[in-house]
């Protein structure tokens, strides 16, 4: 009868163990998948076109960024979900109103804009 030392049979005992942990294989990475929101969809947005700064606050909440370049103005809203870049000009002398919106998710893929617009209004910053 043959006898292996302690040592070797603990070490063969170990890597018979973990060897089905390390199978080398790494899954792909996927691209990010489209996130709707349920709602309205384009309803959604048309509550947003048109609109003034002071109403886009009181429908999402403060912006994260509000950029004016001569009377033109970017009031940018965003959370875990997505970000809206709302663009709003002059008509006339009147206020500037959102006169169109782009929308992306935070990692940058797209995501349908009244999706976004639905999901800023669920989770309204303060």
């Amino acid at each position: 009868m043959t006898r292996f030392a302690p040592k070797f049979t603990t070490t063969l005992l170990a890597a018979a163990t973990l060897g089905g942990c390390a199978s080398g294989v790494v899954p792909a990475a996927r691209p990010a998948t489209f996130v709707p929101v349920p709602g309205g969809g384009g309803a959604m947005l048309t509550k947003v076109m048109g609109q003034t700064g002071p109403a886009l606050t009181a429908m999402f909440g403060a912006p994260i960024a509000d950029v004016r370049e001569g009377d033109a103005r970017k009031l940018q809203y965003g959370n875990a979900t997505c970000v809206l870049d709302a663009y709003l000009y002059p008509k006339g002398k009147s206020e500037p109103v959102v006169s169109y919106v782009d929308a992306r998710q935070t990692d940058g893929s797209p995501i349908d804009r009244a999706s976004c617009v639905g999901a800023l209004q669920i989770g309204k910053r303060k």
